[in-house]
This record gives C-alpha cells, structure tokens and sequence, in this order.
C-alpha cells in the first residue's frame, strides 16, 4: 500500500522548506478518530504543513485497519502537505510493518543501544524505507521521562555533535532526534531556570548545516489546562513544560521537526473533565468528546501560530 493513495507526503520537501525559511514542523500525536480530527481541523485552519505521529503503542491501540480507515475518512490532499509518521519505532519489522502499509515517513529509535548497533539498525530501515520513497527518522542521545510504555527512561544524555555527524555518514538517515535537554512526559524540567543546551545544537548544526534535526519531548505543559484538570478532580502536581521563547529559538535553527504530544493529552482530558463536571447528568460521548477535540484544536493552533512559525507555510 502506498502513502499516495492516502493523499500524503514523505517529509523531504516539507523539511527542506522549513531549513530556508527557519520555522519547525509541528508532529503531533494522535489515538483516535478524535484525536486525528483535533490536529488536521488546526492544520488546515492555519494552513499548515503538519505530521502525523502513531507511536507503536498507538498502533497497537488503534489497530492498522482501523488506522487505515481514519486516514483514508480524513481526504487528504497532497498540497495540505501532511505525512503520516512512526512515532519511536523500536525495531525492523515495526518499521518495515508502517512502510507496506503506508506510512510516509518512520523513526527508528535505537537510541539505547550502543553507538554501533544504533547505526546497524539506523542503516537497515533506511534502506528499506528508501526504497519506498519513505523518510526516515533515527535519534542520537537519550531523553528521560516517560510518553508510553515503549517510550520511558530514567536516564538521559546529551547528544555528541562528532558522533552526529559519523551517525548521518554511516547511517543515510532523512533527519536526526538530537538531546539538548528536553524530555517526555509533563514532568520536563525541576525549575523555570533550566534552559535547553543551544550550544551543542549549534555546534551540530555548525557540522550538518543543511541536516534536518528534531526535537522530541518538546511539550510547554499549558498550566491552563493542568489547572483545569486539578480543579476537576485531577492529581497533576508539579509539572513543569518546556519555554516557549526557547522553542521558538529552537525553530530558528535547523530544528525542522518539533513533537508534542503531552500538551494534547493535557488539553483533551481537561476538555473532558470540565464538560463532565458541569454537566454531571451527562452520558453522552459527543458532548464531552466534542469539548476535547476543541481544547486540542486550540492548542494545535496556538503552538502552529506561535512555536512552529508554520503558519501559512504552504
């Protein structure tokens, strides 16, 4: 199965603009018909380019067919420039399995291994990926915290900019998942002081100048909706995103590709919880669901707007 059946683009030209014109790619996560809904009602309000991310755990949840079948309900046009990406594909077959069934673009994360199998792994889905005109992903470093099941550390480090560059020459990856101190989860950071580590970005970006480079645990954790949470009996204490000035900067650079996911998460249950605490004789889904798809589509928006400077970018 192709991806351009579904109406979808690999990430080649979609990074390769936002290198030129120095703004990010915004690659949201998405579980559900919902979900899906929240990000492309942003992008094409915005009209902005945008990825589409499954994490395999996602996949798992949502089924293939299933998945399929939203993509193909969602009528995407390939001048919206959307791709549909792996989200942290641990394996060969996971990759391989997203590729025949028309997925444009795939992460292998190899992160955890040494540097050589990393690159042994890296090496093989691009060259299966590469020839179905697919994008590939690797990551080099490793971010703390926790997304899901398959994506969870206690420990991290920072990416070294001289193995970046052997990693690329060895590798022929599309783009490159670099550590400069974020992390997954809503529990990114212990103090507004920490900041991201702009001088190892620079020193890779000083030795892959034209390189696509992305930037994962990148959510700001609205306290907006973390208040909103709490106050409609949520337990979400001290959690702490990334600065947006930072990300912004971050934009600027050769970061073409920034991933948010828990910002989503936060916005969809708050939307729940407040629908559900005003409205506690309420039993039908589409009530509360259809709060949550707005609070999502707002924050998509906002961070398209603000963060990715993608806005208007097709």
């Amino acid at each position: 199965m192709k991806y351009s059946d579904f109406g979808l683009v690999n990430t080649h030209e979609m990074f390769a603009d936002a290198l030129r014109g120095r703004y990010a790619i915004p690659a949201f996560n998405f579980y559900n018909m919902e979900t899906l809904n929240a990000i492309l009602a942003a992008a094409r309000k915005t009209h902005s380019p945008v990825i589409l991310a499954v994490s395999e755990s996602a996949l798992k949840y949502m089924e293939t067919d299933m998945l399929l079948g939203l993509i193909t309900g969602a009528c995407i046009s390939p001048r919206e420039q959307i791709a549909l990406h792996l989200d942290h594909g641990h394996s060969l077959d996971a990759c391989i399995h997203a590729i025949d069934n028309g997925f444009s673009s795939v992460m292998i994360d190899a992160s955890s291994l040494p540097f050589d199998e990393n690159v042994k792994l890296s090496r093989a889905v691009a060259k299966y990926a590469h020839k179905h005109n697919v994008s590939v992903e690797a990551e080099l470093g490793i971010l703390s915290g926790i997304e899901d099941e398959n994506t969870q550390s206690e420990n991290s480090s920072y990416t070294r900019p001289d193995d970046a560059v052997e990693f690329i020459r060895k590798t022929g990856v599309d783009s490159l998942a670099i550590a400069i101190g974020t992390s997954h989860g809503a529990y990114k950071r212990k103090s507004d002081d920490e900041s991201l580590r702009f001088d190892i970005l620079k020193q890779i970006a000083k030795q892959l100048p034209d390189f696509p480079l992305v930037l994962h645990g990148a959510s700001t954790i609205p306290t907006k909706y973390v208040d909103i949470i709490n106050q409609c009996g949520g337990k979400i204490r001290g959690a702490r995103g990334i600065d947006i000035a930072q990300l912004k900067r971050a934009a600027k650079t050769n970061i073409c590709k920034i991933n948010i996911d828990s910002d989503l998460r936060l916005a969809f249950t708050a939307g729940v919880r407040e629908s559900l605490k005003q409205n506690p004789n309420a039993f039908n889904p589409r009530d509360y669901l259809s709060s949550a798809m707005k609070n999502m589509t707002d924050v998509c928006i906002d961070e398209i707007t603000h963060i990715m400077g993608s806005k208007n970018k097709i």
